[in-house]
């Protein structure tokens, strides 16, 4: 699975093995290959996409909302 027109190295795929409910917004975590992409998202977007641990899904990523730090 993954989305055309989006650069695949933006794009991981794996399953969600845990989701935190908030009122407006929820943790998502995607285990994939690369180890745990944690993200928070609104709730309604868990429910729009009816995610449920277990699920099968992909982590994208946009550069501008991805911060790196020299250790």
């Amino acid at each position: 699975m993954s989305i055309s027109g989006i650069n695949t190295r933006n794009q991981f795929k794996g399953s969600v093995v845990s989701i935190r409910v908030g009122d407006v917004v929820s943790e998502v975590e995607i285990e994939t290959p690369a180890g745990i992409v944690s993200a928070v998202v609104t709730t309604q977007s868990v429910e729009r996409l009816g995610l449920k641990v277990g699920d099968e899904a992909l982590a994208l990523f946009k550069a501008t909302e991805v911060l790196v730090a020299k250790l």
